[in-house]
């Protein structure tokens, strides 16, 4: 078998918006785009995987479409392995993190996909297997940075079946009034997207100390600062939840070494796709960290992230972007039932995406 295109697919799917409207980086945020990465062989098996983009789509579909799908047209999608090992250490000089490896993270779970349907098999099969037929999903609002508007989402959250809940919050008054609304029986995250210097970051979490909350997620700016982390995990009494921003396995290796989280959170459409994300679980493992992914995705990055939790010993919750969309192209398998995901049981990482909706939404 030979891989024979690789091709970057970019989809637009609306937020159904309910009156209030989240925003990401100060600006209304109405939709959520996709990079999808598609993979055809010689023998009609076609992998699907995901690439993070964000506002930086163009080159994420770039360096899919000029610089990785060139290297590895003809050669052998079962070689996942050295695939990788080729595609690092050639293209190191474009970069260690960004479009690049990003571009390598779609590709290498598309990879895995094939491995898995070639087998007949659901992916977390190949990965070692597991008991579970479900795990728990938890709530990622969006950010609202209107008290009302957060409260009314985790009350909806709640009455859907979410056990857990996060917030995209970083004003106090918010923070409380959610925790207020979560209750003593539903734990709550608070994901602060790197705002403040290390000493505000400490002072903040000294603030929030009474809540008891599960985490407080990436509150330095910048978010490579591992030795800023290791600080406020030493001084605060709240664990410590860091990793979506790094994209390779050395930078992580680098942070667990210094004791700079409590829970390691790498993101498998960044980190290099299933094959390095397995790698992180072993060194969370390693050095005692739990390693809980970030996963804010609604293709092959939620799915691949769903199937690697899967098949770990210990029981995983799998972040989900908290909103609807009017249709998507991988319909129900992206959406929890009372708070769970099941875990795919077709071979690969599940159903294929609708291709009617995939070129409907597709802008690029």
């Amino acid at each position: 078998m030979k891989i024979t295109k690789v091709e970057p697919i970019l989809v637009r799917a609306p937020l159904v918006l309910d009156g209030a409207v989240p925003h990401a980086s100060g600006a209304p945020k109405n939709d959520v785009h996709t990079v999808l990465v598609k993979v055809e062989t010689d023998e009609g098996v076609t992998g699907w995987g995901e690439a993070f983009s964000n506002a930086g789509w163009q080159s994420t579909c770039t360096a899919l479409a000029q610089i990785i799908a060139p290297r590895v047209v003809g050669k052998d999608p079962s070689q996942i392995a050295q695939i990788q090992a080729d595609l690092h250490r050639g293209l190191y000089n474009t970069g260690r993190s960004g479009p690049t490896v990003f571009a390598i993270s779609g590709l290498d779970i598309a990879l895995w996909d094939i491995a898995a349907k070639r087998a007949g098999v659901p992916l977390y099969k190949l990965l070692g297997g597991s008991a579970r037929a479900t795990l728990p999903a938890y709530a990622s609002l969006l950010r609202y940075g209107v008290e009302k508007a957060v409260v009314d989402k985790i009350h909806e959250a709640k009455s859907r079946g979410y056990r857990l809940i996060k917030l995209h919050e970083n004003n106090t008054a918010i923070v409380r009034a959610a925790s207020k609304a979560c209750g003593p029986d539903v734990p709550l995250m608070v994901d602060c997207s790197c705002p403040w210097t290390v000493d505000e970051s400490i002072a903040i979490a000294r603030n929030w100390a009474d809540l008891k909350l599960a985490w407080i997620e990436e509150p330095i700016y910048p978010p490579d600062d591992h030795s800023g982390l290791a600080r406020l995990r030493t001084a605060s009494t709240t664990p410590l939840a860091a990793g979506e921003n790094i994209s390779n396995f050395m930078e992580f290796k680098r942070l667990l070494e210094i004791g700079g989280v409590s829970i390691a959170q790498p993101s498998i459409t960044k980190i290099g796709g299933v094959t390095e994300m397995r790698k992180v679980f072993a060194l969370g493992e390693a050095h005692g960290v739990t390693v809980v992914p970030h996963s804010p995705y609604f293709g092959p990055g939620l799915l691949a992230s769903i199937h690697v939790c899967a098949a770990s010993a210990r029981l995983i919750p799998i972040e989900r972007y908290y909103c609807d969309f009017t249709e998507s192209p991988f319909g129900e398998q992206i959406i929890p039932k009372n708070g769970d995901f099941a875990v795919p049981q077709e071979p690969g990482l599940g159903k294929d995406p609708d291709m009617r909706l995939v070129e409907k939404m597709r802008v690029a």
